[in-house]
């Protein structure tokens, strides 16, 4: 290994000598004053799946999900807008009633420190009643911003309270419905919104009482409320175990929807459809003859027309099959350099155009081809091709920034595949890439409309078309409800927006 210390100017890669797959070299690469580092465990927030690589294959604009930023939950109840007549623990999570309890307004209410958070599908707490006090008006429910703490939950427009003194459900004034039991000292009682249903619920020991109303306007904050002497509260954000199981009624809520969705009837023929236009759009040659030797011509090989399906798409997904095929045999191969070869030959023009840009085309090629240098143990010809080939990206774009540092990082290490830059050893990723190719070949197909966009499949079609639902339809309902997320449900995430 003594070709390791060669490198150490601008422009270069510099290896120092590290332990196994856990702590590894130091690689330095340098386009400018401070260049590039990454040592052994690189460290950032975000997971090895990169914005990059999850934009490799896109046929499309390029464009990701945002992961929005979670919501902070209540924590503890807030003191500096608490009523006059409470008196409130050291640890903001007990109160207890001080006034007479003899005018509509001497209430003591108080609000959680913040409103319920609105990006997710349901939000829930809970209070126990450690003294019912002279006549046990201890109230749960929602209020929001212009509730006044002189007043019950429930009593305001807007806000809900379930009363223990005659298990009333209060909304609104002078609104009140007979709804469940009452509650005293020693019941735990919990109140919680289903975004998704649009519905306030409410428990008691454990077990759900009821849900209602259908028209949730937030914010809303998790309110308390005591009205007659000596009575106190304990409440529970989530700092320990609910005496309700919230994750089954959020596992039930799933199933409720996961059922509503695979009850809509579709044909067959239309499954059929997708899958085959998915795979001759991205050139599984062998797959798709496969496919229609497997349905045994149960279905048409084409539903629509292509004036049916839009401006001649399946025409459009038979445009260079056979050198589509090829490529991604290539690549699948770990031939980069028959990648580049046959692009030449076919599209030179185009690749002439990709290369003046420094498009991701190109540089996932090279990308491509330091990674099976390093595949084949090859790390001086993997350094000697970073230095000539990759180090003119940096600084192009943040993304091809951040994965360039996984793809350097690969030479940090002695056993590349036990480190969070594996998944770029994987044949997963160099489908990714082969994908990416397959979309600038089909972007050179004379006969699409000139929209700057490059052409997608009908599967792609359809999860943009949900995404894209599911997003509008979040906003008509206030931004409530839990964020879709497509590439959570992907991976196997049990919460995704479903």
């Amino acid at each position: 290994m003594g070709w390791q210390r060669k490198w150490a100017k601008l422009a270069s890669l510099k290896i120092e000598s590290g332990g196994g797959g856990g702590e590894g070299r130091t690689v330095v690469v340098g386009g400018g004053g401070g260049g590039w580092l990454g040592r052994g465990r690189v460290q950032r927030k975000r997971t090895p799946t990169s914005s990059m690589q999850r934009r490799v294959g896109g046929g499309g604009d390029g464009e990701m999900e945002e992961e929005e930023e979670e919501e902070e939950a209540p924590t503890h109840l807030n003191t500096s807008t608490c009523g006059h007549f409470l008196v409130i623990s050291t640890d903001k999570l007990c109160a207890k009633y001080t006034g007479e309890g003899v005018h509509g307004n001497d209430v003591g209410a108080i609000q959680g420190n913040r409103p319920a958070p609105c990006r997710r599908l349901l939000y829930y707490f809970e209070m126990t009643v450690k003294d019912r006090g002279f006549k046990g008006c201890t109230t749960i429910g929602f209020t929001d911003d212009h509730f006044r703490n002189s007043r019950q939950p429930g009593w305001e427009p807007n806000t809900y309270g379930y009363h223990g003194d005659d298990g009333k459900l209060y909304h609104g004034q002078g609104k009140a419905d007979s709804f469940g039991p009452t509650f005293s000292t020693g019941d735990t009682v919990g109140a919680g919104i289903n975004y998704g249903a649009q519905e306030i619920f409410f428990t008691k020991n454990g077990k759900l009482v009821g849900g209602t109303f259908n028209d949730v306007k937030t914010p809303l904050y998790p309110t308390i409320g005591l009205h007659s002497p000596n009575e106190k509260v304990e409440v529970n954000f989530g700092q320990r175990p609910f005496a309700y199981d919230v994750e089954a009624q959020l596992k039930k809520e799933r199933e409720r929807r996961r059922k509503a969705v695979e009850n809509v009837p579709l044909s067959p023929s239309v499954n059929h459809s997708i899958v085959r236009s998915y795979l001759l759009h991205f050139g599984y040659h062998d797959t798709l003859a496969a496919f229609d030797a497997a349905n045994g011509g149960s279905f048409p090989p084409m539903l629509f027309t292509p004036h049916e399906y839009g401006n001649g798409t399946l025409d459009n997904d038979m445009f260079a099959l056979d050198q589509r095929k090829m490529l991604r045999r290539l690549v699948r191969d770990g031939n980069v350099d028959g990648v580049f070869a046959k692009l030449r030959e076919w599209y030179p023009q185009q690749l002439q155009q990709q290369q003046e840009h420094c498009s991701n085309i190109i540089f996932l090629l090279h990308c491509q081809k330091f990674i099976e240098l390093v595949k084949l143990g090859m790390l001086e010809a993997a350094v000697t091709y970073a230095r000539t080939e990759l180090a003119p990206f940096f600084g192009s774009s943040p993304d091809q920034d951040l994965h360039l540092q996984d793809c350097l990082a690969l030479l940090a290490y002695e056993r590349p595949h036990e480190t969070p830059m594996a998944y770029l050893l994987h044949f997963g990723y160099s489908e990714l890439v082969a994908d990416a190719i397959n979309a600038f070949v089909l972007s050179t197909n004379p006969s699409l409309p000139a929209s700057g966009k490059s052409p997608q499949s009908g599967l792609e079609k359809l999860l943009q078309q949900l995404t894209a639902c599911l997003a509008e339809k979040r906003v008509l309902n206030g931004g409530q409800g839990e964020v879709f997320s497509l590439h959570r449900i992907l991976q196997g995430g049990k919460e995704g927006g479903w």
